[in-house]
C-alpha cells in the first residue's frame, strides 16, 4: 500500500537517497563494462587458452544469456529476501567469480566461471532500479534518479573498448575481469550505510517450477535469436526459438493459477507500464541492428582498432547520458510520451543518415548520425525506465525492473537477428569481386564481411586489398539498407510514443491499479 494520498505530496529525497544513487551506479556501469570489454581481450585469451570456435562464442555469450534468463527469477528474489541484501550477494559473488574468470587457465574453466558471474550479475539490475524506485517518492526526482542510472549503463558500454584497451597495454587478458572487483568492494562497504532495505512482507515462496520454466523460455528465445543473426535461417535455431514459445506459454499459464507467482501478469493491466515496455522492446530492434553494422564498419571498414572504435564511439555515449539526464526535465513541462516520441523522432533523422554514408570518406557522418541516433536512445532510457517503474506498487518493483531488462534484451537479440540478416543479404546481392579473385577466396568472401576480411589475409597485397575494397562497398549498402530499415522501425516506436502515452504523466504507486493488493 502506498504511504502517500493526492493531499500529500511525496516525499523529497535527501542527501542520503542521492548518495545511495551515487552507490547503485557502480553496478549498472560494471555490468556494461563486462559486456562489451571482453570483445577486445578475445584475441589475448584466445592465443593463450586456445578455445574452439565453438568454445570462442560459448565464452562470449554465455554471460548475457545468463544474465536474460535469471532476470525475472532475481527480481522475484529481491521482492522476498531485500532488494539490499539480493544486491549485496550478488556483489560478492561477482567480485569473487570475476577473480577466478581473470585466472581461469582453460576455455572449460573460462565458459563455466563466465556462466556464474552471469548469474551473479542478474541480482544487480533489478535490484538496483527496484532500490531507486523505494528511494525516490517524488516522480521527477525519480525519473532524474533512473536518469543517472540509465546514463552510466550506457557510459559503461562506450568506456569498455577503450578501458579495456589500456588494461590490455600493461597487462594480461584477464586484468579486464578484474575492472569489478574494487566496484564491489565500495559497494560491500557502503552499501549497508545508505541504501535501504526492502521486501514484500506479503510475498509467499518462489515456485521452483516458474524458474525453469522462465530460464527456458527466454535462454531458448535468445539463443535461437542470436544462431539466426550469425548463421541465417536454419532448423535448429528456428526450433530453439519456437520451443522457447512454447516454454512461455507455458510459464504465464502457470503464473495465472499460483496463488504467489514468479511474474504477476497483472502488472500489463497498467497501461503505461505495457506501453512503455512496448516502445522499449521495439526501439531496441532498431539499437542493436544498427549497433551491430556501425561498430563493424569502424572495425572493418575503417579498419579502426577495437580500442580506436571504441573511442569514436565516445560522442555517442556522451550525447546518451546528456539526453537522458535532459529528459526528465523536459518531462516535467510536456507528458513523458510526448518527449520520448520527439527524442525517437530525432533518433530516426540520425537513422536516415546512415542511408548516405559511402565505404570512403564516411567515417565523419556516419559518426554524426550514431550521436543523432542515441539522443532518442538516452530519451528512452530514462523516461521509459522511469515509467515501468514509477507505474507499478512499491512490492512489485523488483519485477517491474527484470521486465524492462528482458524486453530490452529481447529487442537487441531481435534486431541483431533479422537486421542483421537484411544487411548480410544485401552485402551479398551487392558484393562484385575483381575479376581476377582467386575462386576459393570469392567463395569465402560472399558469405560476409568478416569472411571476406579472412579471405584477404591470404592474398598478395594489391589483390587483398581490391578484395577489401569490394567487401567495403557492399557492406556499406548493407549499412544503408540497414539505416532505412531502423529508420522505419524508430518511428513506428515515435508513433506509439506519442499514441499510447501522450496523456501520461510520471506516476506514483498510489495511481495505479495494483497500489491496493
Amino acid at each position: 500500500m502506498s504511504t502517500t494520498t493526492p493531499e500529500t505530496p511525496p516525499r523529497k529525497a535527501g542527501s542520503r537517497e542521492w548518495l545511495g544513487l551515487a552507490v547503485l551506479a557502480l553496478p549498472t556501469l560494471l555490468i556494461s563494462l563486462d559486456q562489451s570489454v571482453l570483445y577486445l581481450a578475445l584475441p589475448h585469451l584466445a592465443a593463450d587458452i586456445r578455445p574452439t570456435g565453438t568454445q570462442t562464442l560459448w565464452i562470449m555469450d554465455i554471460y548475457g544469456f545468463l544474465i536474460a534468463g535469471f532476470l525475472i527469477t532475481m527480481g522475484a528474489l529481491g521482492d522476498r529476501i531485500g532488494r539490499r541484501k539480493l544486491l549485496m550477494i550478488g556483489a560478492t559473488a561477482v567480485g569473487v567469480t570475476s577473480v577466478a574468470a581473470a585466472w581461469s587457465t582453460s576455455a572449460e574453466a573460462l565458459i563455466v566461471t563466465r556462466a556464474l558471474l552471469g548469474i551473479a550479475a542478474a541480482t544487480l539490475m533489478p535490484s538496483t532500479l527496484a532500490l531507486i524506485g523505494n528511494m525516490f517518492h517524488d516522480p521527477y526526482e525519480r525519473g532524474r534518479a533512473i536518469a543517472v542510472w540509465a546514463g552510466c549503463f550506457m557510459g559503461g558500454t562506450a568506456l569498455g573498448p577503450a578501458l579495456g584497451g589500456v588494461m590490455l597495454e600493461f597487462f594480461w587478458w584477464g586484468s579486464v575481469f578484474l575492472l569489478g572487483v574494487p566496484v564491489m568492494v565500495v559497494l560491500l562497504i557502503v552499501a549497508p550505510l545508505v541504501l535501504p532495505e526492502y521486501k514484500n512482507a506479503d510475498a509467499g515462496r518462489i515456485d521452483p517450477l516458474s524458474v525453469v520454466l522462465s530460464l527456458a523460455s527466454i535462454l531458448s528465445i535468445i539463443y535461437g535469436l542470436k544462431e539466426l543473426a550469425r548463421y541465417g535461417f536454419a532448423t535448429t535455431p528456428l526450433a530453439a526459438v519456437g520451443v522457447g514459445v512454447a516454454v512461455g506459454a507455458l510459464f504465464v499459464s502457470r503464473q495465472r493459477t499460483l496463488a504467489d507467482p514468479l511474474l504477476d501478469l497483472r502488472l500489463f493491466k497498467v497501461g503505461a507500464f505495457t506501453a512503455a515496455l512496448s516502445i522499449l522492446m521495439v526501439s531496441m530492434l532498431a539499437t542493436g541492428g544498427g549497433y551491430l553494422f556501425i561498430s563493424g564498419f569502424l572495425q572493418m571498414v575503417e579498419r579502426l582498432s577495437p580500442m580506436r572504435a571504441g573511442l569514436w564511439m565516445v560522442p555517442s555515449a556522451v550525447a546518451s547520458i546528456l539526453a537522458a539526464q535532459l529528459a526528465p526535465i523536459l518531462a516535467k513541462r510536456h507528458a513523458p510520451g510526448t518527449v520520448i516520441g520527439v527524442g525517437l523522432l530525432v533518433g530516426t533523422i540520425g537513422y536516415l543518415m546512415l542511408v548516405l554514408v559511402d565505404p570512403v570518406g564516411g567515417l565523419p557522418l556516419l559518426m554524426a548520425a550514431f550521436v543523432i541516433i542515441f539522443i532518442g536512445v538516452g530519451t528512452l532510457g530514462a523516461l521509459g525506465t522511469s515509467l515501468v517503474v514509477g507505474s507499478v506498487p512499491p512490492e512489485r518493483g523488483g519485477s517491474a525492473a527484470a521486465l524492462s531488462s528482458i524486453c530490452g534484451d529481447l529487442g537487441n537479440a531481435l534486431g541483431v537477428a533479422t537486421l542483421g540478416s537484411l544487411g548480410a543479404a544485401v552485402f551479398r546481392d551487392s558484393l562484385d569481386l575483381p575479376a581476377d579473385t582467386p575462386p576459393g577466396a570469392a567463395a569465402t568472401a560472399t558469405a560476409s564481411m568478416e569472411d571476406a576480411v579472412t579471405a584477404a589475409r591470404d592474398l598478395p597485397a594489391d589483390d587483398a586489398e581490391n578484395l577489401l575494397a569490394a567487401a567495403a562497398e557492399a557492406y556499406t549498402n548493407g549499412l544503408n539498407a540497414i539505416g532505412v530499415a531502423c529508420a522505419v522501425i524508430t518511428a513506428t516506436s515515435a508513433a506509439l510514443a506519442l499514441a499510447m502515452l501522450r496523456k501520461s504523466r510520471d506516476v506514483t504507486p498510489s495511481d495505479n491499479a495494483l497500489s491496493s493488493t
